[in-house]
């Protein structure tokens, strides 16, 4: 589900949507770095202020969502979308996975702008990324026909990391995160639930996690070798 075998026309045939995603995030990165472009400019009317959005300046609840600060920031959040679009926009189609991308990256970009300073500036797709996490999440829980038991464990694995080191990680706009993820999550229950009790669907799926971690049997050695390794390298990018 999240291992790419497609080749370069195969994904942006299969997957439009996500694939102009990435062309945009290119696109606007190389205009805020290439000399010939107007760089600071084209940042100082993209980025998201609080105090210009307030005098009436609307669209920087939008551009943030596809402006990065720096080529870490835009390699990290245009592989996360690489990776983890493509299935929502198969389960979803086009029109609706893309009005979830927008919907959960400028409800996180609302609530910056009601919890932060005036002051506050912010950029990045991580609010609209962690609306994919949180659409999966609510996918897990009411269609085990969509997602299997190995995949569901591992997007809920990465989505409890991601939510941890949200707290972890310094600079991060956690509002963004956290706004960005319940309003994937409550998407994602209010259109898959399909008529069953939501708040019980998730207290029966917490219960049947907690009896499959207390009844595991320890895993192989080599497992875990591997997943500490993976920890440590993820702590050691946080504080780098």
């Amino acid at each position: 589900m999240f291992t790419r075998r497609e080749n370069f026309k195969e994904y942006i045939t299969y997957y439009p949507i996500v694939s102009t995603i990435l062309l945009i995030h290119l696109i606007l990165y190389l205009f805020t770095i290439l000399p010939i472009f107007p760089n600071q400019y084209i940042l100082e009317k993209t980025i998201g202020v609080n105090l210009y959005i307030v005098e009436g300046e609307w669209w920087r609840l939008i551009t943030p969502i596809f402006i990065h600060g720096g080529f870490s920031h835009f390699l990290f959040n245009s592989f996360s979308i690489y990776l983890f679009g493509p299935a929502l926009e198969k389960i979803l189609g086009k029109i609706s996975f893309l009005l979830l991308y927008l919907a959960t990256g400028i409800i996180a970009n609302i609530a910056t702008l009601l919890t932060e300073p005036l002051t506050y500036t912010h950029l990045g797709s991580s609010g609209a990324i962690f609306g994919l996490f949180g659409y999966y999440i609510a996918l897990i829980v009411f269609r085990k026909d969509i997602i299997s038991k190995h995949n569901s464990q591992t997007i809920a694995t990465i989505a409890i990391l991601s939510l941890i080191m949200t707290f972890l990680q310094p600079n991060i706009n956690i509002t963004a995160h956290l706004a960005g993820f319940f309003c994937g999550l409550l998407l994602g229950s209010a259109t898959q639930s399909k008529g069953q009790n939501i708040l019980g669907a998730y207290k029966e799926e917490i219960s049947h996690m907690k009896t499959r971690i207390s009844s595991r049997k320890k895993p192989p050695t080599k497992n875990i070798i591997i997943w500490g390794i993976l920890i440590i390298l993820a702590l050691l990018g946080l504080f780098k």
